[in-house]
């Protein structure tokens, strides 16, 4: 059977599950700022406590973002680490995806009701995606992730085809911009995390898929490069300056 060790800290939570012969468990705690200091230890009591070394392991798989930055290079490097030593592929899984498939699985949502997915992207901006349950690939995207102004929301939805399915259910922390509470919806969890657990149950799907890449080809997915860039390009040109 497969077994799958899978990491997330895309957010302020910081977790870890280990997917072996069907059955999941998971290492889940809301720490701020420590990411770096809890994740490998987490990793490590999660293995000793099946009994399983890396070695043993058939892929690791990791929350890609959307989400913070740091959290996510620090996901990534620790990820990278250990496939590297062990010689394992690398299963990236979208954050906001793995928050909508632990929101059918822990708020008891209907699984015909389409979750839209927020995080708060800093500048005035969130990150979001519309998802639908599934029942062979636990959820399905009705849309692209995107990264905008919360007040450009409704827009978008209205050009979506999946659109009139309102009125949503809103999850996770970005929900929290008057524009996004102004939108149409049954119900709003604002203080949902992704976790592990669903990273490593979507990525069991997607290995059974054949769907891995090489831990050197794993990237994060920050959906605001360019915007990034650019910001880069003033610091440095502010630099020259002086």
């Amino acid at each position: 059977m497969t077994k799958i060790l899978a990491l997330d800290t895309s957010t302020d939570a910081c977790s870890v599950a280990l997917a072996c012969d069907g059955v999941i468990t998971e290492e889940f705690a809301v720490i701020p700022r420590e990411h770096t200091k809890r994740l490998l230890p987490m990793v490590d009591q999660i293995l000793s406590a099946q009994g399983i070394s890396l070695a043993d392991l058939d892929a690791i798989a990791f929350g890609r973002g959307p989400g913070s930055f740091t959290g996510l290079r620090i996901c990534l490097g620790v990820v990278q680490g250990l496939a590297f030593g062990a010689d394992l592929p690398v299963i990236p899984v979208s954050t906001l995806a793995a928050m909508a498939a632990g929101a059918y699985r822990l708020l008891s949502i209907e699984v015909n009701k389409p979750l839209l997915v927020a995080l708060d992207a800093r500048m005035e901006e969130i990150y979001w995606g519309l998802y639908q349950h599934s029942t062979e690939s636990g959820v399905i995207a009705l849309a692209d992730e995107h990264v905008m102004a919360p007040d450009l929301v409704e827009e978008k939805l209205q050009a979506i085809e999946k659109g009139h399915e309102l009125p949503l259910t809103g999850i996770g922390p970005g929900w929290h911009y008057p524009a996004m509470q102004a939108l149409q919806t049954e119900v709003v969890h604002l203080d949902f995390y992704p976790h592990a657990y669903d990273i490593a149950a979507l990525a069991s799907r997607a290995f059974a898929r054949g769907e891995t890449v090489d831990a050197l080809d794993a990237e994060p997915v920050y959906l605001r490069d360019k915007v990034s860039w650019k910001k880069r390009q003033r610091i440095r040109d502010r630099s020259a300056d002086h």
